[in-house]
């Protein structure tokens, strides 16, 4: 993998939001969860879809704090329109466990 530089890391703005809405995604090719997080201030509620069903529910979601990149460009998901990029990494199965902080933190604080 290429190194890039401390200035290239800027460019992605990560950021810390609670999850406020999940709903099932049937509709999706691969089993998954439309989100609805919330960043506060400027940013505001933004929504996302996930590949998490192996490890949450969308009942289970709600009030949960999430890393996601808030500066890509809108996606078209199926019929959803995914805003955010929420982060997680593969268990040994391959299924997405989310990243998100230890303990509660305002939302929309930015990773550094």
């Amino acid at each position: 993998m290429a190194e890039i530089s401390f200035d290239d890391f800027m460019k992605v703005d990560i950021r810390v939001g609670t999850i406020t809405r999940a709903e099932p995604y049937p509709e999706a090719r691969k089993p998954a969860i439309k989100l609805w997080v919330d960043f506060g201030g400027d940013i505001g509620e933004r929504k996302s879809s996930a590949q998490i069903t192996k490890h949450y529910t969308p009942e289970g979601l709600i009030g949960k704090q999430v890393m996601a990149v808030v500066n890509f460009p809108p996606r078209q998901i199926g019929k959803f329109m995914s805003e955010i990029l929420v982060l997680g990494l593969p268990d040994d199965d391959g299924e997405i466990v989310l990243v998100g902080p230890d303990g509660p933190v305002p939302d929309g604080g930015r990773m550094h």
